[in-house]
């Protein structure tokens, strides 16, 4: 139950002086796993059971002409209503113009939309994705850091010229189905 996350974080906010520009309201709901900036004038956002439509309508009021586009990307049922499924589950931004994703669980017309913006995509093989081989953070230029245990999507970075760090999720990570992506939230991002 997340419920009480968003009055958490609001008081946290306004005690370290950061600007709040609003908030999602029931029966809205907007995860920060399904937010994706795309480049600096366009958001996708998953639409799926941690995520609707109300709460993407919700955000497209409150960004405004904050944004140019929001794209939502419908996600599939995968494994349920109770699995944590997000749109950042299956694909990961680790350059301006690089993302790592997972596809079979991408649409194709978001596939063909991120080509369109000239994004290079690199393809977690299935075998890594179980392991979160596609939840991998971008901490600076050319920098990353995933779970380890995914070599073939490491190999894939590191012929990219990407500097990879890997940890060792079996315990955070994996027992709680949140990468390194999922225990972290910036919101301030810069030479990206």
């Amino acid at each position: 139950d997340r419920i009480h996350e968003p009055h958490a974080v609001k008081k946290y906010f306004e005690s370290i002086n950061v600007p709040i520009l609003g908030h999602i309201e029931n029966p809205g709901k907007l995860e920060g796993g399904d937010v994706v900036w795309i480049d600096e004038k366009t958001i996708a956002i998953g639409e799926g059971y941690r995520s609707n439509s109300d709460g993407i309508m919700q955000l497209k009021r409150i960004l405004g002409d904050l944004v140019e586009k929001i794209v939502t990307v419908p996600l599939p049922h995968w494994n349920g209503k109770n699995d944590c499924l997000h749109l950042m589950s299956n694909l990961s931004p680790i350059d301006h113009n690089l993302f790592l994703i997972y596809p079979r669980l991408l649409p194709v017309s978001f596939i063909q939309f991120l080509l369109y913006k000239k994004i290079e995509l690199i393809e977690v093989p299935d075998s890594e994705y179980n392991s979160m081989g596609c939840n991998v953070l971008a901490v600076g230029n050319k920098k990353v850091v995933m779970i380890d245990g995914n070599p073939i999507t490491k190999a894939l970075l590191e012929k990219k010229d990407i500097q990879v760090f890997t940890y060792n999720g079996s315990e955070i990570s994996l027992k709680g189905a949140g990468g390194p992506t999922c225990l972290t939230r910036p919101f301030l991002r810069t030479g990206f």
